[in-house]
């Protein structure tokens, strides 16, 4: 008999996100490749890329981007109004729908900053919600 658990089905998903420029080579360990980008990184074409799914409309928006501008000083202002995005965008549902069901996801960015970019910014949203 359990103890004080009858009855009670205990489940734990495991769920992995991680990160990737664009222009390092695929692999199988990626799992589900997102790129999260609003424009497709130059120079790569879509089979080199191997993009399971391609998630423009959860990207920064066009003003916010290019506002942003990858400059290092404004990161921090850029991830607040990202978040902010992200809170208010009505396509991160469906988003959410998508990546539920897939214990690894990688989020594919162009940006040549590893540290400084969108995905990092969206993954630490996504590890917050989830």
């Amino acid at each position: 008999m359990l103890i004080g658990l009858v009855g009670a089905i205990l489940v734990i998903r495991m769920f992995k996100i991680s990160t990737k420029r664009a222009y390092e080579k695929p692999s199988k360990s990626d799992g589900y490749r997102i790129l999260v980008d609003r424009l497709w990184p130059r120079g790569v074409s879509k089979d080199d890329a191997q993009i399971d799914y391609w998630a423009k409309d959860i990207a920064p928006s066009n003003d916010l981007r290019v506002w942003f501008g990858h400059k290092p000083e404004l990161f921090k202002e850029f991830s607040n109004k990202y978040i902010d995005e992200l809170k208010h965008n009505p396509t991160a549902e469906d988003f959410l729908k998508i990546i539920k069901d897939k214990p690894k996801i990688t989020l594919i960015y162009g940006a040549k900053d590893t540290n400084i970019n969108q995905a990092q910014v969206l993954l630490k949203y996504l590890n917050a919600i989830l």
